[in-house]
């Protein structure tokens, strides 16, 4: 039986796919099997699962359905896995070749420990690197439930190892939620097991023009679901409740701020400021995108 059970869910990524699949090939660490999930994929993805079935035999399994969105994906793959550990690598994704053995090495030396994480480096659709996705160390590791809520501290899931028997507690991907499923599985796992982090960038990671993180309105229409969601149980308090709403308008500005809609970024940036004025960053953002008409007369267009 393998330790770890790599779980990728495709929906019509096959150009992508080898690139991930290959970066398993390609571990350190070998006592892993891929659990490759076609989310009714109407590209190559059938055949190259065949392709890679017949070159990696029983360290492969290949499941199809209907298409019904990664969390589904995700847990099916879960269900037909055979480790105790279950790594997340998405079909656009890429692992670093120690990805798995440093995250192995932390889960078997920290058995109180829910899930292990890592840095990104961040690459767009040619796979071309364009930064990495900055963190604050402090947030990352230990009890970080309230961080993860509050959004002081991201995951990203291709850096994820997590215990399988975390599920038993925690609860699955929320079938419910097209986005944001992940941060909301890590908050309850991190609210009952510790967390630990792995300060070095073990994957990379595909930002995509289509991807969901790119429709600005669902993302955050997911977010602010996870945020009541969470809330109305009592797993968080109002002061963070308050404070995760902040970030989310905050992040949201940043993210029209960067495409030049200074009017909406202005107006988010305001409400992040109403949701949470303790934020030095929500009062710093919201002075600057105030300020930036009068900075772009103000100073010569080579000058900025």
């Amino acid at each position: 039986m393998p330790r770890v059970s790599v779980i990728i869910p495709a929906y019509n990524a096959a150009a992508y796919l080898p690139y991930a699949i290959e970066s398993v090939i390609g571990q350190t660490y070998t006592d892993w099997e891929i659990v490759l999930v076609d989310d009714g994929s109407t590209d190559a993805t059938g055949e190259l699962a065949a392709s890679y079935q017949h070159k990696l035999q029983d360290k492969f399994q290949y499941v199809r359905q209907n298409n019904r969105g990664v969390p589904a994906a995700r847990n099916a793959g879960i269900r037909a896995a055979r480790g105790d550990l279950i790594a997340l690598l998405d079909a656009d994704d890429v692992w670093l070749p120690q990805r798995l053995e440093r995250g192995v090495k932390i889960m078997d030396a920290q058995p109180d420990t829910g899930f292990v994480h890592a840095r990104v480096m961040r690459i767009d659709s040619q796979g071309k690197v364009t930064g990495q996705l900055r963190v604050a160390t402090k947030y990352m590791s230990g009890q970080i439930a309230r961080h993860i809520y509050a959004r002081r501290a991201h995951v990203i899931c291709p850096t994820v190892l997590f215990r399988r028997s975390c599920l038993e507690t925690a609860g699955w991907f929320d079938e419910n939620m097209y986005a944001t499923e992940d941060r909301d599985l890590w908050f309850r796992i991190a609210s009952r097991f510790r967390v630990a982090f792995i300060d070095d960038v073990l994957a990379n990671y595909r930002l995509s023009p289509f991807s969901v993180t790119s429709n600005l309105q669902r993302m955050l229409e997911c977010q602010t679901f996870f945020i009541e969601k969470h809330f109305a149980t009592g797993a968080a308090s109002h002061a963070a409740r308050l404070e995760a709403l902040g970030n989310i308008y905050r992040e949201l500005g940043d993210a029209l701020f960067k495409r030049g809609d200074l009017s909406e970024a202005t107006q988010s940036y305001l409400k992040a400021v109403r949701y949470y004025p303790l934020s030095v960053p929500n009062v710093y953002m919201l002075f600057r995108a105030l300020m930036d008409p009068i900075v772009r007369v103000c100073v010569p267009a080579k000058a900025i």
